[in-house]
């Protein structure tokens, strides 16, 4: 008996991609894949267009051309509003209800139960917070929280925008064990940061630079390909090696 290969189509597939903004070129031919199961960063200087690609991707951004394709349909269609979560750069709770609270008015919006209210708090480590409100958490607790509100929805897909931006290094370290706890299930996530070390976390890495994506590779191609052992000066050197050319 012959046994056939199935194709396994990436969770994102970008071609071509263009966004213009008040007449200026915000992202200029983004052409990449996000295979599934994956943790990719996507890295790169604050205004280099990574919040802008990551609108692209989850549909709340018009473009100007190109398509983009999220777990074998069109971005921004409604089958997807279930399957694919979006963690913003500022936490999206509110202040007055309880933990419990937000993450279940957000489950509400998706028919989850009490359950899954309770497995998305277990998920992000704030079992113990259940009942405290959101003015009452720190910053990290609130990062959490946001990501809980993405989670109680089961997504396939997580897209999750600067989450460790201003957090110290132990509460970075703490949601980046969340998050590769999350791909062991099988979850797809693209984290975007402007902190190079945290290349070292990801799977592949995706590298932009004023609206542009210079490379997709994982991190010991990037080192290889530049000889350098630090990524932050891998990214560097990748830099001045595109200027040259």
């Amino acid at each position: 008996m012959t046994v056939t290969a199935v194709a396994v189509t990436p969770a994102i597939a970008v071609e071509h991609l263009e966004v213009r903004r008040g007449g200026n070129q915000v992202l200029q031919d983004i052409s990449l894949t996000v295979p599934r199961g994956s943790i990719t960063g996507l890295l790169g200087p604050s205004g280099c267009g990574k919040t802008t690609l990551m609108r692209s991707i989850v549909g709340t951004q018009l473009v100007a051309g190109g398509s983009i394709t999220v777990l074998d349909d069109a971005a921004g269609s409604p089958g997807l509003r279930r399957r694919v979560g979006y963690v913003t750069q500022a936490p999206s709770i509110y202040d007055d209800l309880t933990v419990t609270d937000n993450v279940s008015y957000f489950g509400a919006l998706y028919g989850a139960s009490r359950a899954d209210v309770e497995t998305a708090l277990a998920a992000v480590g704030l079992s113990s917070h259940a009942g405290h409100r959101g003015n009452q958490l720190s910053g990290g607790q609130r990062t959490r929280v946001s990501l809980a509100c993405a989670l109680v929805a089961d997504p396939e897909l997580l897209i999750l925008d600067e989450p460790t931006v201003g957090l110290d290094p132990v509460l970075r370290a703490d949601l980046w064990e969340q998050f590769h706890a999350l791909a062991k299930q099988g979850r797809t996530l693209v984290v975007s940061s402007h902190v190079m070390d945290e290349a070292e976390h990801c799977d592949q890495l995706l590298l932009m630079r004023e609206g542009r994506l210079l490379a997709q590779l994982t991190p010991a191609e990037l080192r290889s390909e530049t000889g350098e052992s630090s990524l932050e000066n891998a990214f560097l050197k990748l830099i001045r090696m595109g200027e040259e050319l």
